[in-house]
């Protein structure tokens, strides 16, 4: 593939980023009078770790990894944001691609940085078209977007079919893993050191129960990442995200006790969805949450907000006409969810 450096933007290798006291001090400081801030200590008073070392470290012990491989973000939309702003100049031949149905917020932020977005429709598996999407890149493509499990299909992408694109492409291979604790396929994040154009997306939003929180996380090599802490704005994730974070990743026994009844109960939606004579299909998912298709999706849309019980309606979206996505909620919620069906 092509020198990463190739890629990136001209303007952001020239790039000089904001530098406080706190990016250029090592060591244990005795008096912080750099920063403006209020002396008096009530716990918030001082700007957070800009580097978010200490929870990087935690991560990297996790994830089994080197502290210069993460980034760490508001939300993975964070990394999905500074990939286009490195990588891909604003009206310009630049462009990214990615293959529907699939995550919105690839299209959202290819409108918002003005850069061309190419879509290659999976196949009629959800699988990813290889040929097509070879005939579809030229040398002005940057970014390669894959959601593995996909948004919002459930399944995850071939392996054989992702490291094609790794040693093929020229450009910036993206796999966005948010839901790759609920999935037998393993992360491709053991893959980093092979590949330097592979970025990974994933978050504590899914099974680690940290979506309020907004914190995403992108693996890639010391050189990309390096790239993302030049672009990113300077004290991105706050204090408190970083201790709840930090909390939350000592716990790993009780994530793994979520993720295992999470999966429970998907197999139990699993079984008992085609079971109404109104679904039509149950598509096999990898995630936490199932799509299936329904003889009249808006009628059964509508029922559900009356009981006041939101799912997500993706009949509109192309290749997932009159189909539904739930969420796997709790027992209770599951229980609810299926008499509500039965009363249809």
């Amino acid at each position: 593939m092509k020198n990463i450096e190739v890629l990136v933007r001209q303007n952001i290798r020239r790039l000089k980023p904001y530098s406080s006291a706190r990016h250029e001090f090592e060591g244990a400081a005795e008096l912080f009078l750099d920063a403006n801030e209020n002396p008096f200590n009530n716990g918030f008073n001082r700007y957070p770790d800009p580097l978010q070392q200490v929870l990087k470290a935690r991560i990297a012990t996790i994830k089994n990894l080197h502290p210069k491989q993460i980034f760490l973000g508001n939300g993975s939309d964070e990394a999905i944001d500074l990939l286009f702003r490195i990588f891909c100049e604003p009206r310009s031949n630049d462009n990214v691609m990615s293959m529907p149905p699939t995550y919105g917020m690839y299209q959202v932020a290819a409108d918002i940085a003005d850069v061309q977005l190419r879509e290659v429709p999976l196949n009629k598996d959800f699988q990813l078209d290889l040929e097509k999407i070879a005939a579809s890149w030229d040398a002005n493509t940057k970014l390669l977007f894959l959601c593995s499990p996909n948004n919002p299909t459930g399944n995850s992408l071939q392996k054989e079919s992702i490291i094609y694109l790794l040693e093929h492409f020229q450009g910036i291979v993206v796999i966005d893993e948010a839901y790759i604790d609920f999935a037998l396929q393993g992360s491709f994040v053991q893959l980093l050191d092979k590949y330097p154009n592979l970025v990974i997306l994933q978050t504590l939003s899914k099974a680690w129960g940290l979506a309020g929180i907004r914190l995403g996380m992108a693996f890639a090599s010391p050189t990309i990442i390096q790239l993302f802490n030049k672009v990113k704005a300077p004290y991105n994730i706050n204090q408190l995200t970083q201790e709840k974070a930090l909390e939350a990743l000592q716990a790993v026994e009780q994530t793994k006790n979520y993720i295992e009844i999470l999966l429970e109960e998907r197999r139990k939606l699993e079984l008992a969805l085609p079971k109404f004579s109104f679904v039509q299909k149950v598509y096999p998912s990898d995630a936490n949450f199932i799509l299936f298709k329904v003889d009249d999706p808006n009628a059964l849309y509508k029922k559900l907000l009356q009981a006041k019980i939101v799912v997500r309606n993706r009949s509109s979206v192309p290749s997932c006409e009159g189909c539904l996505r739930v969420t796997i909620g709790t027992p209770e919620e599951n229980r609810r969810l299926l008499k509500l069906f039965g009363e249809f």
